[in-house]
C-alpha cells in the first residue's frame, strides 16, 4: 500500500530538520518538524519544557500531538524528535501511517555536528550546561545504544555520513520510489 507521509527519524544531528524541507520540496509535499510544532503549541523551547516539566511530560505531549495532528496529515515529510519512536507505541503508529526513514550517522559524526548545541536537553548536565566533550560523547553512545533497536525498524535506512545533503535526498527519493502516494 502506498502511503502519503514520510517520517524521518534518527539521532540529534542526523539531518532530519535539514534534509526534511528539501525532501518535501522534491516530493511536492509539505514539511513539518514535530519539535518545532511542540514549541509552538507549548510556547516554550524544548529545553525549557524538559527543565520545567520533565521528559515524561514532554514525551506525553509529543505523543498527543503525533496522534491528534501529525498522523491526520497527508502528503507531508515529518521530522520526528530523536526519541519519538522509542516512547509508548509511537513506532507502531508511525509505521502504520507512513514510511519511516532512519537517517544513520556514526557517533563520531554526530558528536562533531552537535557538540556546540545548547538546545538539546538530553545533552546537558543537571544545571543546563553543555557536557564536557568526553561525557558528551559517552552520552551520545549511551542514547544511541538505547535508541538504535527502534531506529533499525525503519522501512528505509540511509547513512548521512560523508555525503552532501543533495546526495542523501537523492538516495532517499530512490528508495521511496513506488512506496508513496
Amino acid at each position: 500500500m502506498r502511503k502519503s507521509l514520510v517520517f524521518l527519524t534518527g539521532f540529534m544531528g542526523s539531518g532530519k530538520s535539514t534534509l526534511g524541507p528539501l525532501l518535501a520540496e522534491r516530493l511536492k509535499y509539505d514539511f513539518i518538524d514535530v519539535d518545532e510544532l511542540i514549541e509552538d503549541i507549548e510556547g516554550k523551547k524544548i529545553v525549557d519544557i524538559f527543565r520545567e516539566k520533565g521528559e515524561i511530560y514532554f514525551r506525553n505531549t509529543e505523543r498527543k500531538i503525533l496522534i491528534e495532528t501529525v498522523l491526520k496529515l497527508s502528503r507531508f515529510v515529518v521530522a520526528l524528535g530523536g526519541g519519538t519512536i522509542t516512547f509508548a507505541d509511537n513506532l507502531y503508529l508511525v509505521k502504520e501511517s507512513g514510511i519511516l526513514v532512519y537517517l544513520m550517522a556514526n557517533p563520531e559524526v554526530l558528536f562533531q555536528r552537535i557538540k556546540h548545541k545548547t538546545d538539546r536537553p538530553l545533552l546537558l548536565d543537571h544545571h543546563g550546561n553543555v557536557l564536557p566533550e568526553g561525557l558528551l560523547f559517552d552520552r551520545i553512545l549511551s542514547l544511541l545504544k538505547m535508541r538504535e533497536p527502534f531506529y533499525l525498524q525503519a522501512d528505509i535506512l540511509v547513512s548521512t555520513d560523508e555525503k552532501s545533503v543533495e546526495e542523501t535526498v537523492d538516495e532517499i527519493l530512490k528508495k521511496l520510489e513506488g512506496k508513496i502516494a
